[in-house]
């Protein structure tokens, strides 16, 4: 019994080592910007002549945005992300249909049309409080091209480089269904893995300072033993299914797809023990020696995600104070999601990966590689999630600008305010390197640096409200 004991506390240890290294913005890479970890894409090409829609950037070429206008400028520009979804879906749904003019007038004309109209919106909404901005109606029209690069790389609105929507986008990225032997940007390879334990140390401690909010609350959901999987996304790619193009673990909330309200969030069940409804999702980890029921399904194996997917041996979900003072509760419905999907072409901007092996959890941490681990140790995925929120908003246009990393002393920027900080430990009994690897978009390469995590709160209010009262009384509960 004493036995089991020090065998539970020394386990809590590596938890409360990785949440701490995670804490406070000290994580490895720390991310201001808003899938897995986002922007939505052009349709994933599934050999390097595929086509791809290219959409000029609204959000970018728009002026300051005035306070009063903001939500209704942000409801537009997630508006033209869900028509260039759909239309890029249509575009891999409907290859090889129709005349020389099928694509530019039942796909291309259409979705200018709508995105007239949303962009209007956008100018009459800013004109009501300041100078109606001029000259976007030429940001109307989109255009179709081949992707050389394979990763399906066109900007898309709103703003900036392709991610997943936040995920780094999870959404847009579309194979034709063809099946994963056209891919020619198969990954990882054994360059991608690394033996852990000749890496130098690189975790940096974490200071608090007086008045830290100490405490911790824990939900215990399970390890998705059921299979609750999909490819959806409904973060960012909310009505859109196989909106992902590569498959989500689940746990917590019992149905999440992309006919997900906060209605039937609500109305669901869960895996926690302790009631929290909320949904906590990744993309799988796959053992590649051996072929998964997916092999020739969409997010599956027909868009490059082959293998058979892997059960974690454990999921560890808590939530964790701030190194500098009280946190506030989090919004129902706050939609956070961390890490970028794309960074393996987007670059580390956004990334969020956290690889180790048990036992070096606080010494070691690896962002772009994969661990090798030393016998009788675990492959580890951590997760911290953004701890400042803006206050006001539960999603964004870019699913990332309403919620923020603290600086690394910990502190939230100005207008922002400390929140719990979501933090998640995976394990694996994971084959032997190069044989596993992370669900991603083609192009990706199954790179270790995409790896994200996406979350949307559906505690009850009691329930968020005790853990905040735990954290904030450095009390350990859930």
């Amino acid at each position: 019994m004493r036995a089991d004991h020090r065998r539970g506390r020394s386990r809590r240890n590596a938890i409360l080592a990785v949440t701490a290294l995670l804490a406070g913005g000290g994580g490895l890479v720390a991310v201001n910007y808003a899938a897995n970890a986002s922007d939505v894409t052009a349709a994933a090409p599934t050999t390097r002549s595929a086509r791809t829609i290219s959409c000029p950037d609204v959000k970018g070429a728009l002026p300051a945005v005035p306070r009063q206008a903001r939500t209704e400028v942000d409801r537009n520009l997630e508006l033209l992300d869900r028509q260039t979804a759909q239309a890029d879906r249509r575009l891999v749904d409907t290859r090889g249909e129709g005349g020389p003019n099928f694509v530019q007038n039942a796909i291309l004309g259409p979705l200018e049309g709508k995105r007239a109209a949303a962009i209007e919106r956008i100018a009459i909404a800013i004109g009501r409080v300041a100078a109606k901005p001029s000259g976007l109606e030429g940001l109307a029209a989109c255009t179709l091209g081949l992707d050389p690069s394979g990763a399906g790389a066109a900007s898309r609105s709103p703003g900036g480089a392709p991610g997943d929507g936040g995920e780094g986008s999870d959404a847009g990225q579309q194979g034709n269904g063809s099946g994963a032997a056209e891919r020619s940007d198969d990954g990882p390879t054994a360059a991608d893995f690394v033996d852990i334990t000749k890496v130098a140390p690189n975790v940096p401690r974490v200071r608090r300072q007086a008045g830290a909010s100490t405490g911790a609350f824990i939900s215990r959901c399970g390890v998705n033993k059921q299979g609750q999987h999909n490819s959806d996304n409904d973060i960012v790619a909310p009505g859109v299914s196989n909106g992902a193009h590569h498959v989500h673990d689940y746990v917590g909330n019992r149905k999440v797809d992309f006919n997900s309200t906060n209605e039937s969030l609500s109305a669901q069940g869960t895996s926690c023990t302790n009631g929290d409804r909320s949904a906590y999702y990744w993309p799988v980890l796959r053992d590649t020696t051996r072929q998964g029921p997916d092999a020739h399904a969409l997010g599956g194996g027909a868009e490059g995600n082959k293998g058979a997917i892997l059960v974690p041996a454990t999921v560890s979900i808590s939530y964790q104070g701030s190194p500098t003072g009280k946190v506030v509760a989090m919004p129902r419905f706050l939609r956070i999601i961390t890490g970028d999907a794309k960074a393996f072409t987007n670059g580390t901007k956004n990334a969020n990966a956290h690889w180790s092996c048990t036992g070096f959890e606080n010494r070691v941490q690896l962002t772009d590689k994969y661990p090798i681990c030393p016998a009788g140790s675990k492959v580890v995925r951590s997760f911290a999630f953004q701890s400042c929120w803006d206050g006001r908003n539960v999603d964004s246009a870019d699913h990332r600008s309403h919620v923020a990393f603290a600086d690394a002393g910990g502190n939230c920027a100005r207008g922002f305010r400390a929140i719990p900080q979501l933090t998640m430990r995976l394990t694996y009994r994971a084959p032997a390197a190069p044989d596993f690897a992370v669900d991603g978009f083609q192009g990706q390469r199954h790179s270790a640096v995409t790896d994200h995590n996406d979350f949307i709160n559906v505690m009850s209010d009691r329930l968020m409200n005790q853990a905040v009262s735990c954290i904030n009384s450095g009390r350990r509960c859930g």
